[in-house]
């Protein structure tokens, strides 16, 4: 178990100022009456700890005043206590999974998430670019954690100027050497959906992309195409359809597909949210899933495994892609070195019930 320390402030007596006083888990465990691994549990905000346990434990860190160790060296520093996850915007549930993986994170560390949405995928980059370093400018952070729709190198460099620490989630461009990133093994991903629908007996299996500047979009459909490739099935073109990684395009590319004089047996969309569109867009064409249809998507949001049929998908380690930017950048924070600056997160195929051989509906 990792050992946490808190520090509580008091007064010397002798009218000296404060002194730190340092209390481990073991003390406050024995204070609350329960295991050093409960209070760990508490302190992480782990579920698997019962409410009146839980609150008892809670109950004495709160009017005892402490604060986990990292928060109060960071006072001591000089530091502000806060972080920025800057994210392209809200209303996908891609942005809220890292969203949660970064909040539970630093929910122990005495670090305070402040949330930025910068809604880069409007037209008017420019002055969305323009408020975010104004934002920047009159803020006080010790480090950021940016989700970006672009490269947008003009925010990298703006956070290097002022010595401000960041890491990047799920990269979209070859951001160099020198710049800490967290990602998922996009390839491998796309791959193994594309294998899984040829396995099932399809031939004609199409593919709903995203903006190809992003890497990880330009990941998936190369791990598309190999799987094509090692089965020695031809791509063929009218099949592979530009997207965005939103449910409407995926709406409109399914109609597009399915108007075709051979139309795909299978859609394997570059996101669940494109997924979900196809599926609303076979619903109005009278065209069931999977009997007709077979579709598979990719992350495994909160959704996919509520709609109907259960979406099969690729399990994208949003949460915990955002848990590894917050362990790189305390680092950095601590000045640390890292590891590695690219670290890349496997992704596993989720197999549901979105998915059946080809034929069914006849």
């Amino acid at each position: 178990m990792e050992k946490m320390a808190l520090h509580k402030t008091s007064s010397d007596g002798a009218g000296r100022g404060p002194e730190v006083a340092r209390l481990t888990v073991r003390d406050l465990a024995s204070q609350a009456g329960v295991s050093p691994m409960t209070v760990s549990r508490v302190l992480n905000k782990r579920p698997d700890v019962a409410p009146g346990t839980r609150e008892r434990v809670e109950h004495i860190i709160a009017q005892s005043g402490f604060v986990p160790a990292r928060a109060a060296s960071a006072r001591r520093e000089g530091r502000h206590g806060l972080v920025d996850l800057v994210v392209p915007a809200l209303d996908t549930a891609y942005s809220l999974e890292i969203a949660r993986g970064v909040e539970a994170a630093l929910e122990p560390t005495g670090f305070r998430l402040v949330l930025s949405c910068t809604h880069s995928s409007s037209r008017d980059l420019a002055r969305q670019e323009r408020m975010w370093l104004a934002k920047l400018s009159q803020g006080r952070t010790d480090g950021a954690i940016l989700v970006l729709y672009a490269e947008q190198s003009r925010r990298l460099g703006e956070l290097r100027r002022r010595h401000i620490p960041f890491v990047v989630v799920d990269p979209v461009g070859d951001l160099g050497p020198d710049v800490p990133s967290v990602g998922a093994t996009n390839w491998a991903g796309a791959r193994a959906a594309t294998e899984y629908l040829l396995s099932l007996g399809h031939s004609r299996v199409a593919f709903i992309g995203g903006p190809l500047q992003q890497l990880c979009a330009a990941e998936r459909l190369s791990g598309y195409r190999s799987a094509l490739d090692a089965a020695s099935v031809p791509e063929v073109p009218e099949l592979v359809r530009p997207g965005n990684f939103m449910d409407d395009m995926g709406y409109k590319q399914t109609l597009a597909l399915m108007e075709l004089a051979d139309p795909p047996t299978a859609i394997f969309a570059g996101s669940d949210s494109q997924a979900l569109g196809a599926y609303a867009a076979l619903r109005e064409l009278a065209k069931r899933v999977p009997e007709d249809v077979s579709v598979v998507g990719f992350d495994d949001t909160l959704l996919a495994p509520l709609v109907t049929p259960a979406l099969t998908t690729v399990r994208q380690p949003l949460a915990e892609m955002g848990r590894f930017a917050v362990r790189d950048l305390l680092r950095l924070l601590d000045g640390k070195p890292l590891s590695s600056m690219r670290v890349q997160l496997a992704t596993t195929l989720v197999i549901r019930s979105s998915c059946a051989p080809p034929g069914r509906g006849s």
